[in-house]
């Protein structure tokens, strides 16, 4: 089964979910870019609660762009923020000196475009979970798609999506159990359960 996707900077859980139980991935290179979405930004769970992590893009509403057109804005240091957010959040946490190398290795690298860089992140992911990344570019643009169309789950917001199970968080104790963040949060915390964790949960999506 082949599912449509918008790439996404390190998908949260169900997007992962959805991703590895597809047998192969479509990825939209033609949809208009929207602000506040998955596409430019993550949440992760550090000794404060919930963090967004945020890349800074050139857009604005009076030019809109198409997803694979908007850039990277070279005004902030935003991967040095990112990386050190990440390892103030999961320093402690079990798995994160196992997988640490290859990220501060992605936040070396600078990228032109926020599409190309979603991609690099979802295939560091798959790289740590295991996975093999079978995937290809969209051709042109369908509102209707005959693949299984899951594009919606770049939003901050889907109402028909069920709970996932709960897994170990190092905060949860003092903030309580959060749901659907950065699979980096799945994949730090659980190490190698993570994949096994993301392919029994049930999505209607799929």
């Amino acid at each position: 089964m082949r599912a449509l996707f918008y790439p996404s900077y390190f998908p949260n859980i169900w997007s992962a979910a959805a991703m590895v139980q597809a047998d192969e991935l479509l990825f939209e290179k033609f949809g208009t870019y929207q602000k506040q979405t998955y596409r430019n930004r993550t949440l992760i769970y550090g000794a404060n609660g919930i963090q967004l992590l945020t890349i800074p893009v050139n857009y604005s509403q009076k030019n809109r762009k198409m997803f694979s057109e908007v850039k990277i804005s070279k005004d902030y240091a935003w991967q040095q923020n990112h990386w050190k957010s990440l390892q103030s959040a999961y320093n402690t946490s079990a798995f994160f000196e196992f997988y640490k190398d290859e990220f501060e290795k992605f936040y070396s690298v600078e990228y032109d475009k926020i599409i190309d860089l979603c991609i690099a992140s979802i295939a560091l992911v798959f790289n740590c979970l295991g996975h093999e990344l079978n995937w290809s570019w969209t051709t042109n643009f369908d509102s209707v798609s005959s693949d299984k169309d899951v594009r919606k789950l770049i939003m901050p917001a889907v109402e028909d999506l069920p709970q996932h199970e709960s897994y170990f968080q190092l905060f949860s104790t003092k903030h309580g159990f959060q749901s659907n963040l950065s699979t980096l949060d799945l994949i730090f915390n659980e190490g190698p359960n993570a994949l096994p964790f993301l392919l029994r949960q049930k999505i209607d999506l799929i």
